[in-house]
């Protein structure tokens, strides 16, 4: 579930097709640069209710969904 919204954003954000999107895929892979990594964690922070403080720390799209499993407002 959470692993299916983060893919969507980084889907829309990216423009690009979801099933190109893997927990193991790096954001370097997905050509993110800074701006699009701000702009993926505010939507993720959005989605989720969370704080991302050192958006610099998650390289893969598992640690950003480990991030929001374990910090998600119960």
């Amino acid at each position: 579930m959470i692993f299916e919204k983060i893919k969507k954003i980084i889907s829309e954000q990216l423009k690009i097709d979801e099933e190109n999107i893997t927990r193991e895929t790096s954001f370097e892979e997905l050509g993110v640069d800074s701006l699009d990594l701000f702009q993926i964690i505010i939507e993720i922070e959005e989605e989720f209710g969370v704080q991302i403080e050192d958006a610099e720390s998650i390289r893969t799209v598992e640690e950003a969904v480990d991030f929001v499993k374990g910090n998600i407002k119960k």
